[in-house]
């Protein structure tokens, strides 16, 4: 029987390339990372993400998408998942033995109920997360109603948590 390597926590930190902000995510960013990086081994999958997703199904993919820059004492990443008519980009911040600080949905695409939420979100260089979600409701041919669009600002801090500045 075949040895399978282990998968160390730097190789799956390694598996979300650098990137330089800021940078915006939006409904087709992912398609851009999906071409681009490498997918997440099922290794990488079961040992990192299963233990901290608790909505994980046999149609549920990932994509790593990008680790946030000069993070010294943790490291952030961002990943997108698609499930059953949700998809999300999640930040996720570790310290540097490789436990979870802090896991956020930032952006995407989900159904609640009769309405359709999409989160567009700009993290920028100061590691603000700037997002704003727009609802359509089903029975609205798609139009969106700026009266019911919502923003946030979320700040990622020097310890890797991410608060609320609004």
């Amino acid at each position: 029987m075949e040895k399978v390597a282990k998968i160390t926590f730097q190789d799956f930190i390694n598996a979300f390339p650098e990137t330089e902000l800021p940078i915006d995510l939006t409904e087709d960013t992912q398609s851009v990372f999906s071409k681009e990086n490498r997918p997440l081994s099922k290794q990488m999958i079961e040992e990192y993400i299963v233990p901290i997703d608790d909505s994980i199904d046999e149609f549920t993919e990932y994509i790593p998408c990008f680790r946030i820059p000069r993070t010294k004492d943790f490291h952030a990443i961002v990943l997108w998942k698609a499930g059953l008519m949700n998809y999300e980009y999640f930040v996720l911040t570790f310290d540097k033995k490789g436990s979870l600080i802090e896991k956020k949905m930032i952006a995407g695409t989900q159904v609640k109920g009769d309405a359709l939420l999409r989160t567009v979100t700009t993290i920028k260089e100061d590691w603000t997360i700037a997002s704003v979600v727009g609802v359509v409701a089903a029975n609205d041919d798609l139009a969106y109603d700026p009266a019911t669009s919502l923003d946030s600002i979320l700040e990622l801090t020097h310890e890797g948590r991410i608060s609320n500045l609004t």
